[in-house]
């Protein structure tokens, strides 16, 4: 199937590692040309570099969490710069894809006010500080399409992610409150739930998780997957795949959608 996509520009946050690299590596398979972001400059270098894109990539180092690095990085990505080379430019925004940021998981006795903080600005202001200005863009060019991907845990809380959990719950509800807002000027925005993705994240996690239940005194966590209905966490591809379709004009209907991919983890409506 034909998506839609060659020649469009894409920003995918978070693109070194994970589910940002995959959906890069998507978007280049549809023809996109993507400039890729992450805070760690020496592994978003090294994965733009692995890339065989044929000149459809350029990168650049922002720490998102800063309101002033995040308007820089749309500028120059939209200007065309890519680390301290000029090149030739990619143009106006199409697509933003927002895969950057993660709260670190911690049992709750060791949230303090601090830890609160920074899950808010890791993971809800390193999107929308580079959201909110991309929208207003696209939407005075009159289209545009973001795509959120949130953790699962800003629908079912977790002891051991409650602060990233409010976190992602927050941005659900701007996703969908900015998808309605800027609806009629040609502008989609959807958000992405993926549960458990064979991520750095996941290790992490069952590790926050093993801690807490040595803690408590109970026996350590299933192994990653074991015990979902599918039997396995889903591979970054795979969330990748939903990405792209949802970026394309095959999903020219779907905006102010939340979309889980948790594999009936949670079964709910």
């Amino acid at each position: 199937m034909d998506l839609g996509l060659a020649g469009r520009h894409v920003l995918v946050t978070g693109a070194s590692r994970g589910i940002g690299f995959a959906c890069v590596q998507a978007f280049l398979a549809e023809g996109a040309k993507v400039t890729m972001l992450s805070r760690d400059e020496t592994a978003l270098s090294a994965a733009a570099q692995s890339l065989d894109a044929g000149g459809r990539v350029l990168w650049r180092a922002a720490d998102l969490r800063d309101p002033a690095s995040a308007l820089a990085a749309l500028d120059a990505a939209e200007a065309a710069k890519a680390g301290a080379v000029a090149v030739a430019g990619f143009g106006a925004l199409d697509v933003l894809v927002n895969c950057a940021g993660a709260a670190r998981r911690r049992p709750p006795d060791e949230l303090d006010a601090a830890a609160w903080n920074d899950a808010m600005q890791a993971k809800f202001f390193s999107y929308i500080h580079i959201m909110s200005p991309a929208v207003q863009r696209m939407a005075a060019r009159g289209a545009g399409c973001v795509v959120n991907v949130v953790g699962a845990g800003g629908k079912v809380a977790n002891p051991t992610h409650l602060a990233g959990g409010a976190a992602n719950a927050a941005l659900l509800l701007a996703s969908a409150g900015m998808a309605a807002a800027y609806a009629r000027q040609g502008v989609r925005i959807n958000a992405l739930n993926p549960g458990q993705v064979a991520t750095d994240r996941l290790r992490q996690r069952h590790e926050a998780e093993a801690r807490l239940a040595a803690l408590e005194g109970r026996p350590p966590p299933a192994a990653p997957g074991a015990a979902l209905p599918l039997g396995r966490p889903a591979e970054p591809r795979e969330i990748a795949d939903m990405v792209v379709f949802l970026a394309s004009p095959r999903a020219s209907y779907v905006t102010g959608a939340t979309i889980a991919m948790d594999g009936a983890t949670t079964p709910m409506i």
